[in-house]
């Protein structure tokens, strides 16, 4: 498939710009892949349309304050956006300045952050400091790195609400955003009803917003996540399937660790990286369905939930959502894709 079949056209005004007041308020666009059905919802029916013993699988990684802003020892403008990071002195980072910094060269940050350039990574820049273990320099003066699509500075808000309620493991640079529509309650709800839950960890890369160059998707080379998924979750489904109750994946990031950890055809624990580019043609092996925000035209994110539900349906639905005036991206409104006519073998 070309990268030109990934596209739809998006109004400005629909990317939304700041979280709603309620994480339920959202709404929310059902698509039933079996019946070939779009219908219109709220995201306060997703409880609803579960049943005991399903399920769910949330991404508890935690969003860092991984934006840095600074200068060189020439004085020129430098904004770091961490990647991850190595160790307490060590990070790999993004850095856009007017000239790359050479290697030795310094950086201060934040006016606090006295910190090396030590090598190059291929686009990443490996940056070095021994002042305090870098996660509490982020903690103590990092911004929020909101997404390119949304025009404004970080706020305090966002260090709430670019966060789900059940965030625990500090790594990730974006948020799994299918996860934000969610606050404690409802959990609390779903739990009480008989719906099951489990917890994968995949900290999200900058590498998520990367575009795809060439029309050749064939050819794109994914970015690497790293991924933990434990033994108790490998269980979790199993028990799941073994009671015919559906696997849902809440968030892309879940369904890409789970699948990761699936590809030999059985799911197994697994602790390392994930370079899984999941498109049409895909076979799914552990998801039964997913619950997922909109994502960009020609994105990798498109081509997965397009391999799940269809290429067709997608591009219906998302045609439908613009049509609607439905809120895109991390701070918008959610799908949820049942029966994916690609669903798990």
């Amino acid at each position: 498939m070309r990268l030109s079949d990934f596209d739809y056209n998006l109004p400005a005004e629909l990317i939304a710009q700041a979280p709603l007041a309620e994480r339920v308020a959202s709404r929310l666009l059902r698509l039933d892949a079996g019946l070939d059905r779009i219908t219109d919802n709220h995201f306060t029916d997703f409880e609803q349309w579960l049943d005991p013993g399903d399920l769910l699988v949330f991404n508890d990684t935690r969003v860092i304050p991984a934006r840095l802003y600074g200068q060189k020892q020439s004085g020129g403008k430098v904004e770091v956006l961490v990647e991850r990071i190595i160790d307490d002195s060590t990070l790999l980072a993004h850095v856009r300045a007017s000239k790359a910094p050479l290697e030795g060269s310094r950086l201060l940050l934040e006016n606090r952050i006295d910190c090396e350039m030590m090598a190059r990574q291929g686009d990443l820049f490996v940056l070095k400091q021994e002042d305090r273990p870098w996660l509490q320099w982020l903690e103590q003066v990092g911004h929020i790195p909101l997404p390119p699509y949304i025009r404004r500075d970080d706020q305090a808000v966002d260090r709430e609400r670019y966060q789900t309620v059940f965030a625990k493991h500090p790594g990730a640079v974006a948020a799994p955003t299918a996860g934000l529509h969610f606050d404690s309650a409802l959990i609390e709800r779903l739990e009480y009803k008989g719906v099951n839950t489990a917890r994968i960890t995949l900290h999200v890369g900058a590498g998520t917003f990367q575009p795809v160059r060439g029309d050749n998707i064939d050819e794109h080379v994914m970015h690497a996540e790293r991924v933990d998924v434990s033994s108790e979750v490998c269980e979790a489904v199993k028990r799941a399937h073994g009671q015919s109750r559906r696997v849902i994946a809440v968030g892309t990031t879940v369904v890409r660790s789970l699948e990761t950890a699936a590809v030999s055809g059985k799911l197994l624990p697994l602790q390392g990286e994930s370079e899984l580019f999941i498109k049409p043609g895909f076979r799914f092996n552990v998801i039964d369905a997913m619950l997922t925000n909109f994502h960009l035209p020609r994105s990798t994110l498109l081509m997965l939930v397009s391999a799940f539900a269809g290429t067709d349906l997608i591009q219906r639905a998302y045609c439908h959502a613009v049509h609607e005036q439905y809120r895109f991206f991390s701070y918008g409104d959610a799908m949820f894709i049942e029966n994916g006519s690609a669903g798990r073998q």
